[in-house]
């Protein structure tokens, strides 16, 4: 297990230099000035503007920069944002935000998806197992406005928006919206492994040796149709952070999402990158933590 954990982490490396390369190139080449972005309407002071662009390394070529962000992210030193405000402590606000909405988008799906799909497994071909099966589909498409509009303004029983500081009710609704197309394909890879597994011929000679349902369900059907799942809900971690910049957007949460998306718009580079490559590290030690996950779910793989 220490070698293949050795592994993943050094195959992790080109992964982050490349994509910390490629979302640099991408800020770079958005269209317009940051320093004239700066003072908005107000006429810019050439001398000023040139004294800005020096010190932030803007009169350099693009891989300059790159390399000095590379440089300076070494040492934990992702520079300051053109509001002269450090990018860390503009991470550390907004990320404590995105983290709660995404934990509470994760339970959401998890554990309503992880139920419903077991019922519907169970009773397969039954009328809760449809029914199951159209809310799942329906909540592929119900978007974040609908539910705005139903929830927040129809029946008002939750804010609309949450702001910059919210609570849990506030982060109430972006969090099933948030949550809500993953746990539609939880239910369905749920229902499928279950009713795929219950099939099995080991189980048929689990009750054959006077094992009860019961038993049977948690020493065997579901060990063996959860490793799929904790599969999905592992990587589903990383794509909840990054659907939360769309989330976010659409309640006005201030989040990393809100920063990322303020960021592009001002071309802060270093501020964006900084907040993508943390989003992939977060998305990969979910990934070795469900690879560790497999070990204790499946000894086969423990000891493959």
């Amino acid at each position: 297990m220490g070698k293949y954990l050795l592994r993943r982490i050094l195959q992790m490396i080109p992964v982050v230099l490349g994509t910390t390369l490629l979302v640099y190139a991408l800020v770079f080449a958005l269209p317009g000035d940051p320093v004239k972005a700066m003072f908005g309407d107000k006429p810019v002071n050439e001398a000023v503007a040139a004294q800005i662009r020096a010190e932030y390394h803007l009169d350099q070529p693009f891989i300059v920069q790159y390399f000095i962000y590379l440089k300076n992210a070494l040492t934990l030193n992702f520079g300051d944002t053109f509001a002269g405000q450090p990018v860390l402590d503009e991470i550390t606000r907004a990320f404590p935000v995105t983290i709660r909405l995404g934990l509470m988008a994760f339970v959401f799906e998890a554990i309503f998806g992880v139920v419903f799909g077991i019922i519907s497994g169970l009773k397969k071909g039954k009328w809760y197992d449809t029914v199951i099966l159209i809310v799942s589909l329906l909540l592929i498409s119900v978007t974040g406005f609908v539910m705005q509009y139903v929830f927040g303004i129809q029946w008002a029983i939750l804010p609309v928006t949450a702001g910059a500081d919210p609570g849990f009710l506030d982060l109430l609704m972006p969090a099933m919206v948030l949550g809500s197309v993953s746990m539609a394909y939880i239910i369905r890879l749920t229902r499928s492994e279950i009713s795929s597994n219950i099939a099995e011929d080991y189980v048929r000679t689990a009750r054959a040796k006077g094992m009860s349902n019961g038993q049977v369900m948690l020493r065997h059907v579901l060990r063996n149709s959860l490793i799929p799942v904790v599969t999905y809900l592992g990587q589903d971690i990383g794509a909840l952070m990054g659907g939360a910049m769309i989330t976010e957007q659409i309640f006005n949460i201030h989040g990393i999402g809100f920063l990322t998306y303020q960021s592009i718009l001002k071309g802060e580079a270093n501020l964006v990158v900084s907040i993508v490559t943390l989003l992939m590290l977060i998305f990969v030690v979910c990934n070795l933590v469900v690879d560790m996950l497999y070990a204790a779910l499946d000894p086969r793989i423990r000891y493959a």
